[in-house]
């Protein structure tokens, strides 16, 4: 049996931009404790663990960062998509997978534009909008980032939405550059509105940032929270239905990262598309007696 790993950067038309991810694709299954201590081992902001099904476009799908495993994530599963399709099916133009989490399948679809480079993009299912912030919330949502509360963006509030994670989306209107994580604030406002992460939003420039909650690691693209920025401007009429949105990210981390959103009519509500290109960099194989 083998275990296949992968390197390959997300949201970024040639290497070394964007957001690098590690892709394991293992035949048999690993240990949860095996697969945390593979990601710390790599380093990445994230790892994806594939492991085959029955179905050949299906694929049993845990994705774990250097702490926790993840319920959902954005970067992760579209480089997996274009990973499987880089490695699985090189000569078809276009394809589709389905990505098995533990709560939900995700369906991700790739189109190769040339050796190395493939195009995926997801559905990430209609967005759930949770708390909207008070006047003080939205007070300490601005001292969380370390910025005044002025710096909040006129007629915007935040609030928690989610197309899988549960983000606080923090409208402001300038500070982007100046902003860093204030733990001791952000955590209890998070805990306090129900929320697992927070966005910090330009929302005239379309920009954002996220990092861990601890302020330890900023992360460059985070195609779980592009979702929930797509729902959350919709909601607030600075986009429409069909109408492309390029939510820039990673700017300060000296990896340009471009996000595409796009929001479609469905019966059960607005469902959230985010796309984006992905460079498949390095392919390797890992000792099959870890344990």
């Amino acid at each position: 049996m083998t275990i296949a790993l992968h390197l390959c950067d997300v949201f970024a038309e040639r290497p070394l931009n964007g957001n690098s991810l590690s892709v394991i694709v293992h035949e048999r299954e690993l240990d949860p404790s095996l697969m945390q201590s593979l990601t710390r081992e790599l380093r990445q902001f994230e790892t994806a663990f594939l492991q085959p099904t029955t179905d050949p476009a299906t694929f049993v799908t845990r994705v774990f960062d250097l702490t926790r495993e993840l319920e959902f994530a954005g970067h992760p599963l579209l480089g997996a998509a274009a990973v499987l399709h880089e490695t699985i099916r090189p000569s078809e133009q276009a394809s589709t997978w389905r990505l098995r989490l533990h709560a939900r399948d995700v369906s991700v679809t790739t189109t190769r534009r040339a050796e190395g480079l493939v195009h995926a993009s997801m559905d990430q299912g209609t967005a759930t909008f949770g708390a909207i912030a008070n006047d003080e919330q939205a007070d300490r949502a601005a001292r969380a980032f370390a910025l005044a509360p002025d710096c909040l963006a006129a007629g915007f509030r935040p609030q928690v939405v989610s197309t899988g994670l549960r983000y606080l989306i923090v409208p402001i209107e300038r500070g982007l550059g100046d902003a860093h994580v204030v733990p001791s604030t952000l955590i209890p406002l998070l805990n306090e509105l129900n929320a697992e992460f927070a966005y910090l939003l330009d929302v005239d420039n379309c920009e954002g940032r996220h990092w861990e909650n601890d302020g330890s690691l900023e992360d460059i693209a985070t195609g779980s929270a592009a979702g929930a920025v797509g729902a959350y401007l919709a909601a607030s009429g600075r986009t429409t239905l069909e109408e492309p949105l390029v939510l820039r990210q990673g700017r300060f981390t000296g990896r340009p990262s471009a996000l595409h959103v796009s929001l479609h009519a469905s019966s059960g509500g607005k469902r959230v598309e985010v796309s984006g290109p992905v460079c498949v960099l390095a392919h390797a194989e890992i000792r099959d007696d870890l344990s």
